[in-house]
């Protein structure tokens, strides 16, 4: 007997299309996949009035920790799950991973309500140098590498060591690992110091302020050089929350090579529906927001496979850090609960982007790109990562309902149409319409998921 069978659904197999089905789970895996009419005896029948089930979303890119160190994993991850987002890569930097990783693994196993796993920031010659014993005792094989912490701008971080030296060792470190994908903020910060002091003297204020005193270009050029750079040494490379046309004709152009290595591309959800017209200080981000030519652009490349995955980029920070001026606000922004309704109304019903297109880029592909065993895909003997969304329900985002630990949103006030309904965490529901379910509080029932190996055999989506 199944423990659950979810009925009269539009199955969405990613890069595939949609299938009216039923989806049988037993002991948190997809046991059975079912097609109309077929049936077998389950302790749980659920109706899902044709409506999309998807794998749950893997968000590639979020920042725990940066709102409430303490507490971040629990108030994140009910907000994740709102959001139909059933696994998260959270970013984890320290002066010496080996010591801080246990304990952070240990703190989101006890508070996560979603299973998470960890890329590594990569800022010292200590972090290369013990990078190997690091992914080998935690299972980590994703790093990312800060250009935009150079010199002076990096300095003022505490990061003292970071450059074009360290940026190739990381890389060819990278290489060796079994698995291994090196992520790149690209942003030349060197040349920003030359843009800055005439747009700040000017007295500006918006986001397009933000955007002339680091352009596109800036962006670009290192987007070359991480690629460039990247094929020396062998290693697979991602270009993580890229923003710019041009930034994406660079991408174009390396792929356009014979390359050792792979080169991903990633975007996050802010880049395919803000612009510089949004209010600011709210919408600061690094990289910057863009036009809309940009974010035309980016929504071309998602739909035509140049672009595989989307994240977030959550940070939950409180509005109070987002001012007085663009100049001393916080970069950055909660997200993560709205990723999947934001990408159904601009991609699904704006652009006609199918939905199985959607799957692909915010499950199937990341978890291809990262390794992620049993997840990311609706098959049997996967885990039961599953989000039911009924694409017609519009709501107004309030920040108020969405569990985080920020008291904002980007996107406050703004009418979203297509809004999980349901979320499951390898069988067990978490989320039911709207709201995270009460025995949640109590046993979370997240996990950490080390990866390992290289599983670039598995088809692609």
């Amino acid at each position: 007997m199944l423990d659950i069978l979810l009925h009269n659904a539009r199955i969405v197999f990613p890069g595939d299309g949609v299938v009216p089905g039923a989806v049988g789970v037993k002991d948190g895996r997809i046991a059975a996949l079912l097609a109309p009419g077929e049936t077998e005896a389950a302790a749980e029948v659920i109706d899902c009035a044709e409506q999309f089930l998807m794998p749950g979303l893997i968000d590639p890119h979020t920042h725990f920790g940066f709102g409430s160190n303490d507490t971040d994993f629990r108030t994140e991850s009910r907000s994740a799950a709102l959001g139909g987002v059933t696994m998260a890569f959270t970013f984890h930097r320290s002066p010496d991973l080996r010591e801080s990783t246990g304990p952070w693994r240990d703190r989101g196993n006890a508070q996560s309500c979603i299973d998470f796993a960890f890329h590594y920031g990569l800022t010292s010659q200590l972090h290369v140098e013990t990078l190997k014993e690091c992914a080998e005792s935690f299972g980590v094989n994703s790093f990312k590498f800060y250009l935009m912490y150079k010199g002076e701008a990096g300095a003022a971080k505490g990061f003292t060591e970071i450059d074009d030296a360290l940026l190739f060792s990381t890389m060819q470190q990278v290489a060796r690992i079994k698995g291994g994908v090196l992520g790149a903020h690209c942003e030349n910060v060197e040349v920003i110091r030359a843009l800055r002091p005439p747009v700040k003297a000017a007295g500006r204020d918006d986001l397009k302020a933000w955007d002339d005193q680091s352009p596109d270009y800036l962006e670009a050029e290192n987007v070359f050089r991480v690629g460039y750079f990247a094929d020396k040494a062998e290693c697979r490379a991602n270009i993580v929350h890229l923003s710019s046309r041009e930034g994406l004709e660079v991408t174009d152009y390396l792929r356009s090579k014979p390359r050792s290595a792979p080169l991903h591309v990633e975007t996050c959800t802010h880049y395919l529906f803000m612009t510089t017209d949004w209010p600011s200080p709210v919408g600061k981000v690094n990289p910057p927001v863009r036009g809309q030519r940009d974010v035309d652009a980016l929504w071309q490349a998602v739909a035509d496979g140049r672009i595989e995955t989307v994240g977030s980029d959550h940070v939950p920070r409180k509005r109070a850090t987002k001012g007085p001026d663009i100049w001393t606000a916080t970069a950055g922004f909660p997200g993560i609960a709205t990723v999947l309704p934001i990408l159904i109304t601009e991609g699904y019903h704006r652009r006609r982007v199918p939905i199985e297109r959607i799957a692909a880029v915010t499950s199937a592909n990341v978890a291809r790109q990262y390794n992620v065993p049993n997840k990311g895909r609706i098959a049997p003997g996967m885990d039961a990562d599953l989000v039911l969304v009924d694409p017609d329900c519009e709501r107004v985002v309030d920040p108020a309902t969405l569990e985080s630990f920020s008291d904002y949103s980007p996107y406050e006030g703004r009418t979203l149409k297509g809004w999980p309904t349901g979320t499951w965490v390898r069988g067990r529901r978490i989320v039911a319409d709207g709201t995270v379910l009460a025995d949640v509080a109590d046993t979370p029932g997240g996990r950490f998921v080390p990866r390992w190996g290289d599983l670039s055999t598995r088809p692609a989506n």
